[in-house]
């Protein structure tokens, strides 16, 4: 770089994004000093940093097909609103977090007006699981991509995407907020068996989930009495899931908020969980597993087109199994999730024994898999490859 103000354009479109962006500038910042001038779309974090956004995120933050139809219009300006801003700001590298349907176009439109500006993708979109073309198309327009996962970087190798390099996964660095310290998770046979039952953090895995999940969790209970199930629940979704679980015969301990769902975590002796990030949350946590989904219809119908994760060396949804190339957790997709099998699986992790030792032997595995080389952090490895990729 000359001498001027290094510039960093840092384009992110959901809450999540705004962490891990934060979590890079203040790496940036340690690596850089407090001279660097930021600017692009962010949340409350990295506003707070002294990121400049171009507009609020908030904006941009729909989930859902629904909920982005109805403010498609406001989106699309919002695009070329960001690709105007980071034109004008010619910065040394734009980095876009996260949400592809948003950055990625930001990121597009980008290279073909100023392709002199390096552009780094933070969060490698799911190609190992659908739409694998996209890694192809993504080289044209991303310079180097910053993984989360193992796997990724091969995937993307195979595919022919952008130079990927694993920087570590944010969950890795904190696992010890989810592991039990003494006390916290007793014994099996010193007390009432911990469940933690887990349907989703959309409304819509919730309501397929949940009955079958209710029916699972009746039978568990005819099996071993004194289980406490514990639920936690996402706040925005909090009384769908009270009104979803007033059929079951067995009242789940309802929990909300981070605090409440790390000390449920640290407690819980096995989960009945949806397929997603929080299959990993669980692995990390040492909690063996029995993980279900209900795909919607569109992907139904899709499915036998494209075989889901057909780039993992094992047959899986499961993230942990993916990563570890083995299917210890086990897993049932749409007309599998069969409550009298979910719940014999259930009642084996809870009662002790070969499958529940398999599991954990297993999962202790995933600090090693996952562990960045030197001790780097996760911020801080990204930063290293941000810094090499700014213009000179």
């Amino acid at each position: 770089m000359t001498g001027r103000r290094p510039t960093i354009c840092i384009v992110a479109g959901e809450e999540s994004g705004d962490q891990l962006g934060s979590e890079l500038m203040k790496a940036l910042n340690g690596r850089l000093g407090e001279g660097v001038r930021y600017c692009g779309v962010g949340g409350e974090r990295m506003t707070s940093l002294g990121l400049t956004s171009f507009f609020d995120m908030a904006d941009v933050s729909v989930m859902g097909l629904t909920a982005v139809l109805a403010r498609l219009p406001l989106i699309v300006r919002r695009v070329y609103q960001s690709v105007n801003g980071v034109i004008a700001a010619n910065p040394d590298v734009l980095v876009i977090i996260d949400s592809p349907e948003f950055t990625h176009n930001v990121a597009r439109r980008v290279r073909k007006r100023a392709p002199h500006i390096p552009i780094v993708g933070y969060v490698s979109p799911s190609v190992w699981a659908w739409r694998p073309g996209r890694a192809r198309k993504m080289s044209a327009y991303v310079d180097e991509l910053l993984a989360l996962l193992p796997f990724e970087p091969d995937v993307h190798k195979r595919l022919g995407g952008p130079r990927t390099h694993y920087v570590g996964h944010p969950l890795s660095e904190n696992a010890a907020d989810l592991r039990p310290a003494d006390g916290e998770r007793v014994p099996l046979g010193s007390g009432a068996p911990v469940l933690l039952v887990l349907p989703g953090s959309r409304r819509s895995e919730i309501d397929r989930l949940l009955p079958d999940f209710g029916k699972t969790v009746d039978k568990v209970r005819l099996a071993l009495p004194d289980v406490k199930i514990v639920l936690p629940a996402v706040a925005h979704l909090e009384n769908t899931i009270r009104e979803g679980v007033a059929t079951w015969s067995v009242e789940p301990d309802i929990v909300t908020g981070l605090q409440a769902k790390k000390a449920a975590f640290r407690s819980a002796h096995a989960a009945l969980a949806a397929s997603g990030t929080v299959s990993l949350e669980l692995a990390l946590a040492g909690v063996p597993m029995v993980v279900a989904y209900k795909v919607d219809w569109f992907f139904r119908r899709m499915k036998d087109l494209n075989r889901i994760f057909r780039f993992s060396s094992v047959d899986s949804f499961v993230l942990p199994n993916i990563i570890l190339g083995t299917n210890a957790i086990p897993e049932f997709l749409d007309e599998e999730v069969q409550p009298d099998v979910l719940a014999g699986h259930l009642v084996a992790l809870l009662s002790g024994g070969p499958e529940r030792d398999r599991q954990i032997s297993v999962l202790s595995r995933l600090d090693e898999v996952m562990r960045l080389p030197d001790g780097h952090s996760q911020s801080g490895a990204a930063a290293q490859v941000v810094l090499a990729a700014m213009k000179t």
